[in-house]
């Protein structure tokens, strides 16, 4: 049995999630357009312990999504967990923080799933994965066109999930096999099963070195 904290801070929802091996216990975040990590992530971490009624000293591993995100928003998550990971010393585990994204959209058949996150103007982090969360892109930072991910849409359904949704949906030429789901952000909800999976095969980061997958450093929400 394993008790793993999970920290969610890459954007202005700030998620922290208690899981049992692969099952969600709690959950709190703050799910709103202003970023709260500063004030918010420390004081649902003590709240998660105290209504779990469990000692701190009894989890297992600190999970941490690891970006692309906000510069700002992954240094204070990362921060936390590297900081419970030394003070604890236990292990350290990152998931990446696209497929917790796509992790939302679950039970479809024959489809992509594309993830997107706002990079300011027209540029969006994304990446693509299969009906099963399997990624088949790497994560890119690009700038919209009105035939960006043309390739995927004449091929099967798309579902396009997050917060970078909204302006591709103004500008897409081949709407027929899209779906746009919109204003959803990355939870510590989803990164569960991820993080249950990478503790059982040990994939652990090396907490000394560890940092955020920032992919561009401007990004300073």
């Amino acid at each position: 049995m394993a008790y793993i904290l999970c920290i969610e801070t890459s954007t202005t929802n700030c998620s922290v999630a208690l899981v049992k091996d692969e099952k969600l216990v709690l959950l709190k975040e703050d799910y709103n357009k202003t970023y709260s990590h500063a004030e918010r992530l420390h004081s649902f971490i003590d709240e998660i312990i105290k209504e779990s009624e469990i000692s701190i000293k009894d989890l297992s591993a600190i999970s941490v999504s690891k970006g692309p995100g906000s510069y700002t928003g992954l240094r204070i998550g990362v921060s936390a967990a590297k900081g419970l990971c030394y003070a604890l010393d236990i292990p350290l585990i990152s998931v990446p923080t696209l497929q917790t994204l796509a992790m939302q959209v679950m039970g479809k058949k024959n489809a992509y799933i594309i993830p997107m996150l706002d990079a300011r103007r027209m540029e969006v982090y994304s990446s693509v994965f299969s009906e099963e969360h399997i990624e088949l892109r790497e994560t890119k930072a690009e700038i919209l066109t009105e035939t960006s991910f043309s390739e995927y849409l004449k091929n099967k359904s798309v579902f396009f999930i997050g917060n970078g949704v909204e302006k591709f949906s103004q500008i897409c030429s081949d709407i027929d096999n899209a779906t746009f789901i919109k204003d959803k952000l990355p939870s510590a909800k989803e990164m569960a099963l991820l993080s249950y999976q990478k503790y059982i095969k040990e994939e652990f980061e090396n907490v000394s070195y560890f940092d955020p997958y920032y992919l561009k450093d401007f990004v300073t929400g």
